[in-house]
């Protein structure tokens, strides 16, 4: 098969095509991250920490700054309603852009102390925010503001957004990254990337089922990343998961096998399932936006 695939198992020539190209959509960028699609209005918003700005590539190939300013906006994804959820570092918050345009605080703090720097962000279909809050927006002031933490655990979070309540999902992390849920949302994946300043810490996708009450339960190895850290990630409607990796994006199937690997000339830090048809691959990789079509698309719970 042509393209820029490394083909492990045969499984994966189903969920790729074979004539079609790995385009580079955007680029000029310090270092990029947060891709949403918004379907409704046929756009890619993703962000560029260093640079504190949000960017928006629109379907005819132009990119213009949707925010300026972004606090180090990282991580991004859409609510039910279709407003903007975003994880800044600056302000070590996770905040909500209302349809009028007005940004609002949804939490900044646990137990009376600031956040560490949240990180990446998915919603589950009952509306609850769940993200991760690791330290790398407050290692240095690249990427935030350097600060001491003051949190005693990097935490996966779950936020009911109506109330404000905020609790720790989970404390087993060095360094949360990437989360996401099946389609049936009856698990969560979360990276594991505190290897990036750690060599003991295992490159790693953890798993938890997740119960009737939000609560996760049984957590366990999913997979293994061979090149790079686990970064950002999505599952796709068949259940497989697509994970950036230091060479690319690397595709698992529901058990964590790997099936192939699509090749990007950069470090990839997350992706998204987008595109007018749903079936490409949007993918930020260090100074630049990659796209490409593939034969899956994203779960929809």
């Amino acid at each position: 098969m042509n393209g820029p695939y490394e083909i492990i198992d045969r499984r994966f020539c189903d969920l790729i095509l074979a004539n079609v190209a790995l385009r580079r959509i955007s680029t000029g960028h310090l270092w990029t991250e947060g891709p949403v699609w918004f379907a409704a209005h046929q756009c890619l918003l993703f962000s560029d920490i260093p640079n504190q700005k949000i960017y928006r590539w629109m379907c005819d190939g132009s990119v213009n700054v949707f925010r300026d300013n972004s606090n180090f906006a990282n991580g991004n994804t859409q609510d039910r309603q279709g407003r903007l959820i975003t994880c800044q570092h600056g302000t070590r918050s996770v905040t909500r852009t209302e349809h009028n345009g007005k940004i609002t605080t949804l939490v900044d703090q646990f137990d009376g102390k600031p956040l560490n720097a949240p990180n990446d962000v998915v919603v589950k279909s009952d509306g609850s925010i769940w993200f991760t809050d690791p330290t790398y927006g407050i290692l240095s002031d690249y990427e935030g503001h350097k600060s001491t933490p003051e949190q005693s655990h990097r935490n996966v979070f779950r936020l009911d957004p109506e109330t404000g309540e905020l609790w720790q999902a989970t404390t087993e992390f060095t360094q949360p990254n990437g989360l996401a849920f099946s389609q049936d949302e009856k698990l969560l994946y979360v990276a594991e990337s505190g290897s990036s300043h750690d060599d003991s810490v295992p490159s790693v996708i953890r798993v938890y089922d997740v119960d009737a009450n939000n609560m996760l339960e049984n957590g366990r190895v999913f997979t293994t990343i061979d090149k790079g850290i686990p970064d950002g990630f999505r599952v796709d409607c068949h259940g497989n998961v697509w994970s950036s990796a230091a060479d690319g994006v690397h595709c698992f199937d529901a058990g964590g096998e790997l099936l192939g690997k699509i090749l990007v000339p950069e470090t990839v830090s997350n992706l998204s399932f987008g595109g007018p048809r749903g079936n490409e691959l949007l993918i930020t990789a260090t100074t630049s936006v990659y796209a490409i079509h593939v034969n899956s698309a994203a779960a929809t719970p």
